[in-house]
């Protein structure tokens, strides 16, 4: 092992991810080096009369309505990340820490070992046909910093306040379902969708986004598809992680110290209840283990944008805006983003 070794923490990407740009780039970038695993996947999606991975990123082109919808994208998504996890070279890079976004934090279980494996594909697989029993709803992505990345002066206390008001109305759901740091995504029913569309202040950026095939998640809507989680995976798939784990509060799961049955009742639970503060999770991370970079494994690089925002928040190594980003990523890159080929160069071995 080198004695030059950066620390590193790697933060899993969630829904969404898996694009066009990415079909056919698990066969192009992983096909042969984890054949084994490939086959295994396929198997567990055989089994449940599902398509396959290796069908699913081998299509002819790519589909909004295929490979956007959950049982497709879940498995796609933590294939591409499980397998750039397992390519970083471990003679550059000491991973110290893991973090994911929402659906993310399935991968990031089998990242810091609470899993195996194979075990978070059939977390991840189960979770992405889950995700879709739920009460009717989804979820809506604002913009709150200005060009450079700051925040707008009192902008997310007025979203929350509108928020919690129609959320209180009869007949209206509406919560904080992720806090993306420059981004908040907001989740209802539509009654609570439709009144945050005609009642939200001017927000920057472009116009609020409905995001597509996607539930209300991380609210109570959710507790079919928690229901089903716990019925269907147990808890006896969880072991103590063998890198520390940083939740969606912020919460370590720390080495040899954690219970798996209460990582088992928060990943089906709470994580599928309740908000998910990535960009606490994210600042949690920073300050706690203070890495020398942070790797964002595939598939895409659509996070990287949140990731640095939330590295702003804290005025991360002095960064305190886009512009400051962008020059420490050009002089020397704090995020290595493995969707980007030039950046994924510099991680794998």
């Amino acid at each position: 092992m080198g004695t030059n070794r950066k620390t590193a923490l790697v933060v899993a990407p969630g829904r969404g991810t898996y694009g066009k740009g990415e079909l056919g780039s698990i066969a192009r970038l992983h096909g042969e080096r984890f054949a084994d695993l490939i086959a295994n996947f396929d198997a567990q999606r055989r089994e449940r009369g599902q398509p396959t991975v290796t069908e699913l990123d081998g299509a002819d082109r790519f589909s909004v309505a295929t490979h956007m919808r959950g049982d497709v994208a879940a498995p796609l998504i933590y294939t591409a990340t499980a397998f750039d996890w397992l390519s970083i070279d471990p003679d550059q890079y000491d991973v110290v820490a893991v973090a994911g976004n929402s659906m993310g934090w399935y991968s990031a279980l089998a990242i810091g070992g609470a899993v195996s494996v194979d075990d978070g594909f059939r977390i991840a697989n189960a979770m992405g046909l889950n995700s879709q029993t739920h009460g009717p709803g989804g979820q809506i992505l604002l913009q709150i910093v200005d060009e450079d990345w700051r925040p707008i002066p009192g902008l997310r206390g007025r979203l929350l306040d509108l928020v919690a008001s129609i959320g209180a109305r009869a007949g209206h759901d509406l919560a904080l379902s992720i806090d993306l740091a420059g981004m908040l995504v907001l989740a209802g029913n539509e009654e609570g969708l439709a009144a945050l569309l005609a009642e939200a202040p001017q927000t920057p950026g472009r116009d609020p986004l409905r995001l597509a095939g996607h539930g209300p998640f991380h609210t109570p809507l959710m507790f079919g598809s928690s229901d089903k989680a716990k019925a269907e995976l147990p808890a006896s798939l969880f072991s103590s992680p063998a890198i520390p784990m940083v939740d969606g509060r912020g919460h370590i799961w720390r080495r040899f110290a954690s219970d798996p049955a209460a990582i088992w009742e928060y990943s089906f639970g709470h994580q599928i209840l309740a908000p998910y503060d990535f960009a606490l999770s994210v600042q949690a991370a920073a300050k706690e283990f203070a890495p020398d970079v942070l790797i964002l494994p595939g598939p895409g690089d659509t996070l990287g944008g949140a990731i640095a925002q939330a590295l702003i928040g804290i005025e991360w190594q002095g960064i305190k805006g886009k512009s400051d980003f962008m020059a420490r990523q050009a002089s020397d890159p704090i995020l290595l983003s493995m969707g980007r080929a030039d950046q994924r160069a510099l991680v794998t071995q």
